[in-house]
């Protein structure tokens, strides 16, 4: 139970389960930040057999998957088991550590701000993060505000655990993007 604790956020060497892409309404909290945003994709996160979370992107008008730190976007996992906020935090340091080297300062810093502003989670709990191009990240726990980052080095790195080449889980990135270029509406059948 301990190593799914550790891996609340991406798991090496984790089975993927992709969902079909379902129109699923924009949460409302996104619709400031994200007016005319389209579902790009959906996937389920399991790490030996127990499922970790549904992660759901949501792109704006113009998302580039290949410049995706220049676009406005939204991902929501939605937990499916209970983890700490500081497993959640330890975890997307490793994984930010695969997009570009960190410095030690750097990392302590990020991870103490994770720590600061993510909370425990339980099955059902919701964490969506609004990626906000050259300013930072804004996140959300079931429609309420955490917080935010005003760091875009740290919101391209955080968000880059599913989104960048250098991802962990190719899969997951895969079916997160699967419709990012063509997108569909949502609220539209897809």
């Amino acid at each position: 139970m301990k190593n799914a604790a550790a891996c609340a956020l991406v798991a090496g060497s984790a089975s993927l389960f992709c969902a079909p892409i379902h129109a699923e309404p924009l949460p409302p909290e996104l619709r400031p930040a994200l007016p005319v945003a389209t579902l790009s994709g959906q996937a389920r996160m399991t790490f030996w057999g127990f499922e970790l979370y549904q992660a759901t992107l949501w792109v704006a008008p113009g998302f580039e998957d290949t410049a995706f730190e220049k676009s406005t976007f939204a991902l929501e996992l939605a937990y499916l088991r209970d983890f700490t906020g500081a497993a959640i935090a330890k975890r997307s340091v490793a994984e930010m550590r695969r997009q570009t080297p960190m410095t030690l300062a750097q990392e302590a810093a990020w991870e103490n701000r994770m720590r600061a502003l993510f909370p425990d989670v339980k099955a059902g709990d919701r964490i969506t993060g609004v990626h906000q191009p050259a300013t930072g990240a804004v996140f959300w726990r079931n429609g309420s505000l955490l917080g935010e980052v005003r760091d875009p080095v740290f919101a391209r790195q955080f968000f880059g655990i599913w989104l960048s080449p250098q991802t962990s889980e190719p899969q997951l990135r895969r079916a997160l993007l699967a419709s990012a270029k063509t997108g569909v509406p949502v609220g539209a059948a897809p």
